[in-house]
């Protein structure tokens, strides 16, 4: 028996080999979710070293049980090799700078309980506090020789330290009578109520000393207020003196756009110089050549109002004429960096749905097209690349470089969210066009559902953008992200009607006292446009929604086109533009699109007023609202609501008493998503 098995065995085939083991299958990918919007990390800023060969950055990440963001700094090689990460600390480290021995950094942290100056060696070591002031530090710069800081900080102008400032808010804190008095405009801006303070910049010697307070006694406030920052002052080439934009005007501050250039020297023993005031416009970002022979910034041309072309501008230090750079060059600027031999400009700027990174030779004023596609956010220059920050309808914000003579590809420095995309599905973005208002091209954008199958229909997500003089590009955004509508199953639909920006001036111009006019045309004929297009989009489950002067477009299409909607979201807009005058408080914006004061010219808030057709309405509508609000304020969607409700249209009011006019804390983003994603559900996916 034996044999014959052996021979049995002998005789039978050799068995297979085994088979290799396969490799585990990839996690599933899932729709694209608001959760995972929150949670993305973030590039907030980036600071290029000196010799070029470095980058560091500060990198926001999401703690979702604390409800808040925390930043941290990390460094990179150029060619995006070494990354690591340089602190850890739980308080927030933001807005980099370089000494200039190319291994400190200075930095902004909150370590320390307040908001201080720190530095660290990104070579080893522990971070140093290097300021200990009794306020918070805002914002800061560093003199070219590393030798001197100069910062802002809120104080009372006629404070003589910084130490009596803190004193006084010590014993306000102890009165128990709250009632704030005023005797002039801006007494709140934006998320702020005033209380009597004034944001100041001062000279601080490293080594040493007191700091200098160089607005001393000043009624203004530099940077200017509410986002202005560190690119809003800077040294100059000698360390003797500091320039910086201010709007120092008194009580004409609140309906003014005059920002000016200022020269103050570090030791506070001459009043600031006005640089530029033969320009009764805006004036910005200030910015010296690396050889410390030009002065280069930005400046509009038109008093009154702030949508204005932001030209380049250059004048040769300390005693030059300015000069404008491409004159004729139809854009408008959003940001400046030198080039390292200072015989160029790179500037980002809107254009054709895109933010692009051009270059202005300063000499002839040639223009050259760096990179246009995606957005564009920041510039620092190399001698033969760009290091920019790059984003996208289907890419969130890092750190690219491009060769600065244009035609080139973006390489990476970064992917902080390489792993994250990998877990996801996005919905593909495309731009189209049509002929909109008065036979103008106008352009648009759609973003076809996750799991997109051309056979079916889906609903449609309209998004109506803000600004009114703003643009829904191609661009990661982090709270009108149509990717988050997309991944819930909707089309989204994008129009930059006329008065958006990136198309020219006259394009942006057009909006001023035709608020409900040709936009609306635009969106009429855009959406027309799209659904002729896009066949899969469902002309029965549409729904409109829209922030700022999206949600006064909103409350506007409600009573004067309501015919295609199912549903309507207005954030933060406006019923009332005659009373919105008078409950807003930068007063120069509405004079400018509406063409002067209410009682000057009633008929231009009165033409295309939302609250004049309430009666009209019919369309279900949830109201969002921030109770920070000081732009749009909270009554204004109260009163939406109000109107909803009486007239018995199903209706809903989402109220943050915490937010401003952006929804920023991480639970109240997702508690946004969620209640406006269920309020389109409600409305468009039950219809057949």
């Amino acid at each position: 028996m034996i044999a014959s098995l052996l021979v049995v065995s002998l005789l039978a085939p050799a068995p297979a080999p085994a088979a290799a083991p396969r490799p585990p299958a990839a996690p599933a990918k899932h729709p694209y979710s608001v959760k995972d919007q929150v949670t993305l990390s973030r590039v907030l800023s980036f600071a290029l070293s000196p010799d070029h060969r470095r980058v560091v950055y500060a990198l926001r990440q999401t703690d979702l049980e604390a409800n808040r963001g925390r930043s941290d700094l990390w460094l990179v090689n150029v060619d995006g090799s070494g990354s690591r990460q340089l602190t850890t600390h739980e308080a927030n480290d933001t807005d980099p700078v370089w000494a200039p021995d190319n291994v400190t950094v200075y930095f902004l942290s909150t370590r320390s309980g307040s908001s201080q100056v720190w530095k660290l060696n990104v070579d080893g070591g522990e971070a140093a506090q290097v300021t200990r002031h009794p306020l918070d530090v805002d914002a800061f710069v560093l003199s070219r020789d590393g030798a001197q800081l100069g910062f802002s900080a809120e104080v009372f102008p006629d404070c003589e330290t910084l130490a009596c400032t803190k004193q006084r808010l010590d014993e306000k804190a102890k009165e128990k009578a709250t009632g704030r008095l005023y005797d002039a405009l801006l007494y709140r801006h934006w998320d702020t109520w005033r209380d009597g303070r004034r944001s100041h910049l001062f000279a601080q010697a490293l080594a040493g000393g007191e700091p200098v307070d160089v607005m001393k006694k000043a009624s203004a406030d530099a940077p200017p207020k509410p986002f202005g920052d560190a690119h809003d002052f800077t040294f100059t080439p000698d360390g003797k003196g500091l320039v910086f934009s201010a709007r120092w005007l008194g009580r004409e501050e609140a309906w003014s756009t005059n920002l000016d250039l200022f020269l103050a020297p570090v030791d506070g023993k001459k009043a600031p110089l006005n640089l530029t005031k033969e320009n009764a416009a805006t004036d910005s970002l200030p910015l010296f050549s690396p050889d410390g022979t030009r002065l280069a910034w930005l400046a509009m041309k038109r008093p009154g109002f702030e949508a204005d072309r932001r030209a380049v501008m250059v004048r040769d230090w300390p005693s030059g004429k300015p000069k404008e750079l491409a004159p004729t060059w139809d854009r408008s600027a959003d940001s400046l960096a030198w080039s390292v031999d200072s015989k160029q400009l790179f500037v980002t700027a809107e254009h054709l749905g895109q933010v692009g990174a051009f270059s202005l030779d300063v000499a002839d004023g040639k223009l050259v097209e760096v990179y246009a596609r995606g957005s564009i956010s920041a510039v620092a220059a190399t001698p033969t690349h760009l290091v920019v920050q790059h984003d996208s309808l289907t890419s969130a914000a890092d750190l690219y470089t491009v060769p600065k003579e244009g035609g080139g590809a973006l390489l990476p420095v970064t992917q902080v969210n390489s792993d994250a995309f990998q877990s996801f599905t996005l919905g593909q973005p495309e731009q189209f066009s049509f002929t909109g208002a008065d036979g103008a091209t106008v352009y648009g954008y759609v973003v076809k559902p996750v799991g997109f199958d051309a056979k079916k229909k889906y609903p449609l997500a309209f998004l109506i953008h803000g600004g009114p003089q703003g643009s829904f590009g191609n661009h990661w955004h982090y709270r009108w992200n149509p990717q988050t509508y997309a991944g819930h199953g909707y089309v989204a639909v994008m129009i930059d009607f006329h008065g958006s920006t990136g198309y020219g001036q006259a394009f942006t111009d057009s909006i001023s006292q035709d608020w409900g006019g040709k936009p609306l045309e635009d969106l009429r004929k855009g959406l027309a446009a799209a659904a002729a297009k896009y066949p899969f989009i469902d002309q029965k489950r549409m729904c409109a929604l829209g922030a700022s002067y999206g949600g006064y477009m909103v409350n506007w299409i409600a009573g004067v086109w309501n015919e295609p909607w199912k549903c309507l979201v207005s954030h933060d807009g406006n019923l009332d533009e005659r009373f919105a005058y008078f409950d807003t408080e930068e007063l120069w914006f509405p004079e400018w699109d509406h063409g002067g004061t209410p009682w000057d010219n009633p008929n231009g808030y009165a033409r295309h007023n939302p609250i004049e057709h309430v009666g009209s309405w019919k369309v279900p509508m949830l109201v969002v609202h921030g109770g920070q609000d000081f732009r749009v304020v909270e009554s204004q969607g109260m009163a939406a609501f109000t109107a909803l409700q009486r007239r018995g249209i199903p209706s809903r009011f989402l109220y943050f008493p915490d937010e401003n006019h952006w929804v920023l804390k991480p639970a109240n983003s997702i508690l946004w998503h969620d209640t406006v994603l269920a309020w389109l559900d409600q409305w468009t996916k039950a219809v057949k």
